[in-house]
């Protein structure tokens, strides 16, 4: 591809020049033929270790120091040096000697003695548009733009696993919000079946809560009236401009995306989606928010067969993880949102038999630092920020800088080790990854590797081979393997 889109002169990509590129790529991809297995890749597959993936997603850049890699600890004093401050809340004890994480998050402390502690990942930094790029990259491995459009590390487990039943959705993502916020075409962008087609990617839900209304059959929705709807959306497919700038794979996806919509209507499966059959004890565990209830969510549709299932504490611009400041505070609240659901998941999937084969990962698209953001010279919009070198107010206390050097994921069940670490960053500024560096690719290869599916994978489209890992280079990391 060239590099037309990357002007040399400007800070980076611009948001236009970066959507018009993955608009053009997807339209480009849609008027393609179905994606067929290369046969030079037909080299077999790995043994599974896992049969499930719950990606627990922090969309806006989770701060490792904040969480789960805990540095020297500063204490909030106006006054004191930003330089000095790495992390703002204590470390604690873990049900592990040797690993400690971030006060605040004392139930997933409790359950460490089943994880593995990667503390090593690191990203490419991608310049301008940070978050778009950076979700886009960890989500699909690919650096966008790209020349077609890229599948979801998800889709790629639907298409080369299928459903673990004919009614359930292999790929389901709950939590995020595509509409009504800023940057809702760039998440748009990878949350999507990409060159697979639809029915292989995501049955969104926003709202967990609302999750049984998406599997509500309609009034009076019989089967010959669903006969009539699927007839009159085949016509309109091949009448309508979309309809024309799509492939007959593309539409015919399509149509396979209703009929499996249709199954999933008059199944008992559809009970899964449905948080008012938890019993309240069991709800009342996870009901620490969105997420939470996220987390419910996503254990009861794995429990009735779903692939992989994504719940996001939700990426909003300025809110949530993406602290550029009020960063103590605002990472106090989210300790209380997630640490108790997170750990109820492991408890809950372990006492059912389901951890052993059930992969749940725990990762964001950067760690953050704070010297960068509150130093003189800084083009913050809020200037009090930008004038700051040392604490004056308390919304200058926490982590704000994106910082792509050393950030840490959290494993547990599907073949990971328990009660592991592994991989370190340094332990005074910048905390970069000094040991067993983990990048994307790697970390995509161990997860496909972990679900039975060779890094290597790949599917012609557009006349050359995509591959699950970018350019089959992913390794997986032996490492964090039972």
């Amino acid at each position: 591809m060239s590099a037309d889109w990357y002007d040399e002169s400007s800070p980076g990509v611009t948001r236009r020049r970066f959507m018009e590129k993955l608009a053009a790529a997807g339209a480009a991809t849609m008027l393609g033929g179905a994606p067929r297995v290369v046969a030079s890749e037909r080299m077999g597959h790995p043994e599974a270790t896992a049969d499930a993936c719950i990606l627990l997603w922090m969309g806006g850049g989770m701060a490792a120091p904040e969480t789960f890699d805990p540095k020297h600890y500063e204490p909030f004093k106006v006054g004191t040096p930003v330089e000095k401050v790495i992390s703002t809340f204590p470390a604690i004890d873990t049900a592990v000697d040797n690993i400690k994480i971030a006060k605040g998050l004392e139930n997933i402390a409790s359950v460490m003695d089943r994880a593995t502690l990667i503390r090593s990942h690191y990203q490419a930094d991608l310049g301008h548009i940070l978050h778009s790029r950076h979700q886009y990259h960890w989500h699909t491995g690919y650096v966008p733009p790209v020349t077609v459009a890229a599948p979801h590390i998800g889709a790629w487990m639907a298409k080369v696993l299928g459903g673990r039943n004919d009614v359930m959705p292999p790929f389901i993502n709950i939590g995020q919000r595509l509409e009504g916020h800023g940057e809702s075409e760039e998440l748009k962008a990878f949350t999507t079946g990409g060159f697979f087609g639809s029915e292989y990617g995501p049955m969104n839900l926003p709202y967990p809560e609302k999750a049984s209304q998406a599997v509500k059959p309609p009034e009076g929705m019989g089967a010959n009236r669903f006969a009539k709807r699927y007839k009159a959306l085949q016509e309109a497919l091949k009448n309508s401009p979309k309809g024309e700038g799509l492939s007959d794979y593309h539409q015919e996806s399509m149509l396979r995306s209703l009929d499996k919509a249709h199954k999933l209507l008059g199944s008992k499966e559809r009970a899964a989606f449905d948080l008012t059959l938890e019993k309240k004890e069991s709800y009342d565990k996870y009901n620490t928010g969105r997420f939470g209830r996220g987390c419910l969510l996503a254990r009861r549709l794995v429990e009735a067969g779903a692939r992989f299932v994504e719940v996001s504490t939700e990426y909003v611009p300025f809110l949530h993880w993406d602290t550029h400041e009020n960063g103590h505070t605002t990472v106090q609240r989210l300790h209380k949102e997630i640490d108790a659901p997170i750990a109820q998941l492991v408890k809950d999937l372990e006492e059912r038999g389901m951890l052993d084969r059930t992969l749940v990962i725990v990762a964001s698209e950067f760690s953050r630092d704070m010297i960068m953001e509150g130093v003189p010279g800084s083009k913050a919009k809020d200037q009090s920020r930008a004038k700051t070198n040392v604490l004056k107010e308390m919304k200058h206390y926490g982590l704000h800088r994106h910082f792509t050097g050393g950030s840490s994921v959290l494993t547990f069940g599907g073949g990971m080790k328990k009660g592991a670490l592994y991989g370190a960053t340094a332990d005074e500024r910048p905390c970069m990854a000094i040991k067993d560096p983990v990048s994307i690719e790697d970390m995509h290869a161990t997860m496909f590797t972990a679900m039975g599916i060779n890094p290597k994978t790949a599917y012609e489209i557009e006349g050359r081979p995509f591959y699950a890992t970018k350019d089959g280079k992913g390794k997986a990391v032996k490492g964090v393997f039972a």
